[in-house]
């Protein structure tokens, strides 16, 4: 008998999602378990505990039980002569890790600070039969001014393997990691004129639609969200009512995603426009709208902060209607940290919400509780799958600059199946980190998926 279910619209189709048992996929990940939202606590573990499982060199690991999760260490202390040089990962809604569906090799990028040891932004690869990891080198030529950018902000593409995203001052740019060769994408100067550059990039999974925030570029002011759509080379401009926060863009590129406080107190609200049309949705709070968000095809998943149960994640879906759905994920109590900055980035067009899931992490300073990678179904099952401790301390002097920067932000890749974050281990350094999910006790699916294909947007 299938439990109570609920509507999702999904990349334009309604989708009945039923929660209930999943099958096992062909190629299943170790470790992890599915428990039910609010369920459990678990002590934290102390530095010494940590050291006893993490390697010290770049390599592979499993997280003791009860997690039994496959690890892998990504940067060691070699990356920065000693010292503690590895950026934080810029976003949970920007992806690390490359299109590697078709590969036996998984690239990764992270930004290792020249000011602090590393060589800038730098290029690893994960074999996926051996999950050996491998240091390829840095992703630019010495003397490139790219060479001492941190990497907050750029993104794999979800459809080219070699493309990553990444802007400079008006520009939006491609770079092809493996030749070594930039292509513009466009370059805000001639819309909106001089002084201005492009910051938090969003491009949706076919790459024909773009989105950044616009700002002024001798003063820093945000002054609202551009849309390009590449296949006419045209510009959709939606400038800012408030005081800007975000904007960002689903994964079909219709919807764009406005985040602003326009007065309403303790709020920031949810301006959603469609793309194709232009027409904006306005949602204020405080309750129900979103903080922390990413977004699939046609919605979007994102932090709560008015909800009454602790730390919820909620749904809200655009079409065929603006509508907001249930809770998908909530702690057990307001002491756990938040499973805050949310990924989604394997989200899939045309496929049942029960089908689908998201992960998030977070630290707190509550140094008894474990702090862990969780993720869950996009659906209203209440389950929740248990993936690996984060290992972070915030307390500990391990990462610059300040509490912000040590938290983990990770984000998953492209399949849904790894997990990229940075943790600091309890000590004085952060390093980069990859788990694998055993994704395939919450949803089927995954590596085979085949690349969405184009919906033709079109500006009216």
């Amino acid at each position: 008998m299938l439990k109570r279910s609920f509507w999702l619209f999904l990349g334009g189709c309604v989708i009945l999602a039923a929660s209930g048992a999943v099958a096992q996929t062909t190629s299943s990940f170790p470790g992890g378990w599915v428990e039910k939202n609010g369920s459990g606590i678990r002590a934290r573990y102390s530095a010494a505990h940590i050291q006893s499982f993490v390697p010290s060199q770049r390599g592979t690991f499993t997280f003791p039980a009860p997690y039994n999760t496959r690890g892998v260490r990504i940067t060691d202390a070699t990356d920065c002569g000693g010292a503690d040089c590895v950026n934080y990962v810029g976003y949970s809604y920007w992806r690390n890790t490359n299109a590697h569906q078709n590969s036996s090799e998984m690239l990764i990028f992270l930004g290792l600070a020249t000011n602090r040891g590393g060589a800038g932004p730098t290029l690893f690869k994960l074999n996926k039969t051996t999950d050996a990891i491998t240091k390829v080198g840095p992703l630019f030529p010495a003397g490139s001014k790219f060479q001492h950018y941190t990497g907050e902000g750029w993104y794999f593409s979800a459809s080219r393997p070699n493309t990553l995203y990444l802007y400079d001052g008006p520009k939006m740019l491609r770079y092809d990691v493996v030749n070594k060769v930039f292509e513009t994408v466009f370059d805000a100067t001639a819309q909106f004129g001089a002084d201005r550059r492009i910051w938090q990039m969003h491009s949706s999974n076919d790459d024909l639609v773009h989105t950044a925030t616009l700002r002024v570029a001798s003063s820093g002011e945000m002054l609202g969200c551009l849309v390009y759509l590449e296949s006419t080379r045209q510009f959709r401009w939606y400038p800012k009512i408030g005081v800007f926060d975000e904007c960002n863009l689903d994964k079909s590129g219709r919807w764009a995603i406005s985040l602003e406080d326009i007065g309403v107190p303790n709020d920031l609200a949810m301006r959603i426009f469609d793309n194709q049309s232009g027409k904006e949705t306005r949602i204020t709070g405080p309750a129900g709208t979103l903080g922390h968000l990413d977004t699939g095809y046609g919605y979007a998943i994102g932090a709560d902060n008015h909800n009454s149960l602790p730390n919820a994640s909620i749904l809200w879906s655009f079409n065929p209607a603006i509508i907001q759905g249930p809770v998908l994920q909530y702690n057990v109590n307001w002491n756990v940290a938040a499973v805050n900055h949310i990924s989604h980035p394997n989200s899939r067009p045309n496929v049942a919400s029960a089908q689908q899931h998201a992960c998030g992490s977070d630290a707190s300073t509550n140094y008894a509780v474990q702090n862990e990678i969780t993720c869950f179904r996009v659906d209203n099952s209440g389950d929740q799958l248990i993936v690996a401790p984060v290992m972070t301390d915030p307390n500990a002097s391990g990462g610059c600059c300040d509490f912000y920067a040590k938290q983990p932000k990770g984000n998953l890749d492209i399949t849904g199946r790894y997990f990229i974050w940075t943790t600091n281990l309890g000590g004085n350094r952060m390093d980069a980190f990859l788990v694998k999910v055993p994704s395939q006790l919450l949803v089927t699916g995954g590596d085979s998926t085949p690349p969405a294909a184009p919906v033709n947007l079109r500006f009216q």
